[in-house]
């Protein structure tokens, strides 16, 4: 038999090629090219978890929409405004985060390793914005958005999609060295801290938390030493006494967390009227568009605390109903995870879970006064062009890796 000497290609034998059909040939180059895998994708039957997932998430943006409009429209008319204005917005959020869905579902994630660190660049780059003159938006107390004329982002909301891509391609890739500190603990930990101290800049302390619970459901489900989460968790209680001591708006927070009551008509007055509307809904509640802590009670009805106005005009029925649908995601997701064919889609499919799942318990738990308020929105329900947006587009990473499970 001959051979080859070191160094040199072997001779191409052109009769390979010559042999193939035409169909044969393109299916070959759609191989070469990564389509191929998107096209088995697109092919292969959906999964039980894959219809769940998908109805979740469109049972949780249909209802979304409907309490928009039913709480932003009172809004509005008690300023002189379009009581629709809001509603056409946040749809049309929905229209360009429906695209994001579906370009994130159908390209084949594992593509994602080639672009997860440009993507986080970019994104970072994108948090400066809202400390630019001119550009830069303050809403209460945070400057977290960034204003185009008329069109206004969060780009912490784009951050914490490249945070997860990037942290999932990362761990996945070196998982077998997931236990040295160098080369996988440390970079993860040097992005979380990054994005943790820009959002605290810009006094967003509620997208500090969904960053730390992103990045350790992340190292958790990559394997990560117990004993290096345990410092992510005291980094992180550290850091939030830290923040709590030196920020008179997060001390004010706590002290209406801690004396309820006695700050009702102050520090916690929104709380307190949040938790009066849910006692005026009962279990059934007052009916759609027929509540009244939208008339001016209840600050911010229409996007942080808009669980409270679901909780009034559908009662506990309906807020079961909700958390019941936030459950159900998680489920779904934590089984995409678990029956994911590759690392990579398991953190996908984990940090996605954690962070929606998270950032619902926390949204609910402040307006029901169980945890202090952060300012997060609800994940799908709120209004807000940019979360909306984003949450969408996780949401078809999520899709795409309960497509292709085992």
């Amino acid at each position: 038999m001959a051979t080859i000497a070191h160094g040199t290609k072997a001779p191409r034998r052109s009769g390979e090629s010559a042999n193939l059909t035409p169909a044969q040939r393109r299916r070959a180059m759609l191989n070469r090219k990564g389509y191929g895998e998107k096209r088995r994708l697109a092919t292969a039957a959906p999964t039980k978890v894959f219809y769940g997932v998908m109805l979740c998430i469109t049972l949780l943006i249909s209802f979304g929409l409907m309490m928009v409009l039913s709480s932003s429209s009172i809004v509005a008319i008690t300023s002189g405004g379009d009581p629709w204005n809001m509603f056409k917005r946040q749809f049309l959020w929905a229209i360009f985060g429906l695209f994001a869905l579906l370009a994130m579902y159908r390209m084949p994630y594992h593509h994602w390793h080639r672009y997860a660190k440009p993507f986080l660049i970019v994104s970072f780059i994108m948090m400066g914005l809202p400390l630019v003159p001119g550009i830069g938006v303050t809403t209460n107390g945070a400057r977290a958005w960034a204003a185009f004329g008329a069109v206004r982002f969060q780009p912490s909301e784009v951050l914490k999609v490249a945070v997860l891509i990037y942290c999932a391609s990362l761990l996945a890739r070196r998982r077998a060295e997931v236990v040295d500190p160098v080369r996988t603990f440390r970079p993860v930990i040097l992005v979380w801290l990054g994005a943790v101290i820009s959002c605290l800049a810009q006094g967003d302390f509620g997208a500090a938390v969904v960053f730390t619970c992103i990045v350790f459901a992340t190292l958790f489900i990559a394997g990560t030493p117990i004993r290096w989460l345990t410092f992510v968790l005291s980094i992180s209680f550290a850091g939030a006494v830290g923040m709590i001591l030196s920020s008179s708006r997060m001390q004010n927070r706590m002290t209406a967390f801690m004396h309820l009551e006695e700050n009702k008509g102050h520090y916690a007055y929104q709380v307190w009227q949040s938790i009066l509307s849910i006692a005026n809904g009962g279990i059934m509640g007052t009916g759609a568009g027929q509540g009244t802590g939208k008339w001016g009670y209840v600050p911010l009805a229409h996007s942080d605390f808009i669980f409270a106005i679901i909780a009034e005009e559908f009662g506990i029925l309906g807020s079961v109903l909700v958390i019941g649908l936030f459950a159900a995601l998680c489920y779904f997701g934590l089984q995409a995870a678990v029956r994911s064919r590759d690392a990579f889609g398991a953190i996908l499919a984990g940090g996605t879970t954690a962070w929606l799942s998270a950032q619902a318990c926390i949204n609910i738990g402040g307006v029901v006064g169980v945890l202090p308020v952060t300012g997060l929105t609800l994940p799908f329900i709120s209004y807000g062009g940019s979360s909306l947006f984003m949450a969408m587009a996780a949401s078809g990473l999520l899709l795409n890796v309960a497509r292709n499970m085992k």
